[in-house]
């Protein structure tokens, strides 16, 4: 099975299109303060014209909880994702999916992840005061070990189509995650994000000939 692709931090309808052209299977959408923020409304819109079988995935950072199940209801999300400092007790009990993200400063995240019963951990890299989309890479290895906790593993942090297919080959993450490395001067670049497909699928198939 092929490692799977989150395109995130999604603002208009072309990059969605764009992104599902290429074979994205997740799309993320960041409803917490950011350059790639997205409004409810906005957001909503773009669902709604989204095709089955597409993972909608909301980014929250620290939010309320009764304010993450309004927009993921109103949104149609599938998937939340917490990027902040979330406890392992504000995980639980929603309808949808979680992905907990970690910034992996040391291997003293992974037991930190070990207190967490979600559906998946997500690492990118410790960038004080950032929360993701810092076209920072970390240790991949930590994440290599991750995969010892028994739960899919999202790659992310400084992911671009010249590194994607070292790190599929080195962690072997159930999915991969990328924003700012399909960019160009802060909007999805449609050849960035074909080159970046295109790289995970050489990655793919390369482990599968091995």
């Amino acid at each position: 099975m092929t490692v799977r692709v989150k395109i995130c931090g999604i603002t208009e309808w072309e990059e969605a299109r764009v992104a599902l052209d290429q074979g994205a299977h997740a799309l993320g959408f960041v409803f917490a303060p950011s350059r790639r923020y997205i409004n409810p409304e906005k957001a909503r819109e773009i669902i709604c014209r989204l095709p089955p079988f597409v993972t909608r995935v909301g980014v929250f950072v620290n939010e309320k909880r009764y304010a993450v199940q309004e927009i993921a209801t109103f949104c149609r999300l599938d998937v939340l994702q917490f990027h902040g400092e979330e406890s392992p007790e504000y995980c639980r009990g929603y309808s949808q999916q979680v992905i907990k993200a970690f910034s992996v400063k040391d291997r003293s995240v992974l037991e930190d992840m070990s207190r967490y019963q979600v559906d998946a951990y997500l690492l990118d890299a410790y960038v004080p005061g950032k929360r993701g989309g810092t076209g920072q890479t970390f240790d991949w290895e930590i994440a290599a070990e991750a995969r010892k906790l028994g739960r899919p593993i999202i790659l992310a942090g400084g992911l671009n189509p010249d590194n994607v297919g070292e790190a599929i080959a080195r962690v072997k993450p159930y999915a991969v995650d990328v924003s700012s490395g399909v960019e160009t001067d802060g909007k999805k670049d449609a050849r960035k994000i074909a080159e970046f497909m295109a790289a995970v699928r050489r990655a793919f198939e390369s482990d599968r000939i091995t």
